[in-house]
C-alpha cells in the first residue's frame, strides 16, 4: 500500500459475504472507482453469520457482524469495512472511527407477507418473524394479539423461510429490499410514526483505522453530512442507554423545514411488563456535538418517563 498524490493503490475492502453486505461493498467500491481508485473486495464470513439458533441479544449483539472485518483492518488484510450502520456498536474499539456515512436509503421497516396488505389484515393468531426486540416491542404495541416468532438468517433465508410457510409475515428493513430490487415483496413501509426505526437503520457507514488520515481524506467526498448528523444523534440515544441489541429501543431523527433536527425515540419491556415509552426532542444541530448532545437529551426523556 502507498500514497500517491490523491489515488491510493488498490484499496481493499472488507465485507461479509451475504447479497446485502456485497451489495453495499460493491456500491462503495464503484463510487471510488469513479474517483480513480483501484477497489477490490475481500468476502468474510463472520460470527453472526454463522450463529443463527439463536438471537443476538442472546450471542453477543450486532457486533459479531463486524468483528471479524474490523480484524482483517487491524492486521493489514484491508484497509476499511463497509457496514449497515444499525450492525454497528454505539462506541467502536480503540483505534477505529467511522470515516463517513453515505447518504441514506429509506430508513423505515417493511411488512411482507404472501397473503395479507397490511398489518391490520393479519388474522388474530398469524405468526409474524422477527428477531429484532424493537420490532417486538413496535409490534406488540399495535398488535397484540399476533403471535411473534425468532427470524434469523440474512435476507434471501428471511426471505425463504416466509415463502415456506414458517410465517403469514416477516418485517424486514426497508432499505435492504430496495437497494436488493425486491421492492416489490414490500407489502407496506411503515411510517416512522407507527413503527420508529432502529438508530442507523437504512444508512452505511465506513469503518477505517483512526490512523489512516489518507483514507478519510479519500473518503470524504463519500458523506453525506445531513445523513450523517442525523444518524449520529440517533446513535447518541443509543449510546446513552446503553444500547444494543439486547435494548428494545428505536430512535430516528428527520430535519425539519426550519432547519432544526427532531428526534424520536421509543423503549418497551421485552417481557410486556410495562407499557411502552415514547419521547421527541428537537434542537438546532448543525455539528457532532450538538447532533449528539439532542441525542442524549432524548435518552433523558426516556429515563425521565420510566424507560431503563
Amino acid at each position: 500500500m502507498y500514497f500517491l498524490g490523491a489515488v491510493l493503490s488498490n484499496i481493499v475492502i472488507a465485507t461479509r459475504e451475504s447479497r446485502l453486505a456485497l451489495w453495499q461493498a460493491e456500491h462503495v467500491q464503484k463510487l471510488l472507482q469513479e474517483r480513480g481508485h483501484t477497489v477490490s473486495l475481500l468476502g468474510m464470513t463472520t460470527r453472526g453469520d454463522q450463529i443463527l439458533d439463536r438471537s443476538l441479544s442472546k450471542v453477543g449483539g450486532k457486533g459479531l457482524f463486524v468483528k471479524e472485518l474490523e480484524t482483517a483492518i487491524e492486521d493489514g488484510r484491508a484497509d476499511i469495512a463497509v457496514h449497515s450502520l444499525k450492525d454497528v456498536p454505539m462506541d467502536l474499539p480503540a483505534g477505529f472511527v467511522l470515516a463517513c456515512v453515505l447518504e441514506r436509503e429509506d430508513p423505515r421497516d417493511a411488512l411482507v407477507s404472501p397473503r395479507y396488505a397490511s398489518l391490520d389484515e393479519l388474522p388474530h393468531g398469524a405468526v409474524v418473524g422477527t428477531s429484532s426486540l424493537r420490532r417486538v416491542v413496535l409490534l406488540r404495541a399495535r398488535r397484540p394479539d399476533v403471535r411473534i416468532e425468532p427470524l434469523r438468517g440474512n435476507l434471501d433465508t428471511r426471505l425463504r423461510k416466509l415463502d415456506e410457510g414458517q410465517y403469514d409475515a416477516i418485517i424486514l428493513a426497508a432499505a435492504g429490499l430496495k437497494r436488493l430490487g425486491l421492492e416489490d415483496r414490500i407489502r407496506i413501509a411503515f411510517e416512522p410514526d407507527d413503527m420508529l426505526p432502529a438508530a442507523g437503520q437504512g444508512a452505511l457507514g465506513i469503518e477505517v483505522r483512526e490512523d489512516r488520515t489518507d483514507l478519510i481524506e479519500l473518503l470524504a467526498p463519500l458523506a453525506h453530512r445531513g445523513d450523517w448528523l442525523s444518524t449520529a444523534a440517533e446513535r447518541a440515544v443509543s449510546r446513552a442507554m446503553g444500547g444494543s441489541c439486547s435494548m428494545p429501543l428505536a430512535a430516528h431523527a428527520r430535519w425539519q423545514a426550519d432547519g432544526a433536527l427532531r428526534i424520536d425515540a421509543a423503549w418497551g419491556d421485552p417481557e410486556g411488563n410495562a407499557p411502552l415509552v415514547r419521547v421527541q426532542a428537537q434542537a438546532e444541530a448543525g455539528d457532532f456535538a450538538r447532533a449528539e448532545a439532542l441525542g442524549e437529551r432524548a435518552a433523558a426523556l426516556l429515563r425521565d418517563a420510566g424507560a431503563h
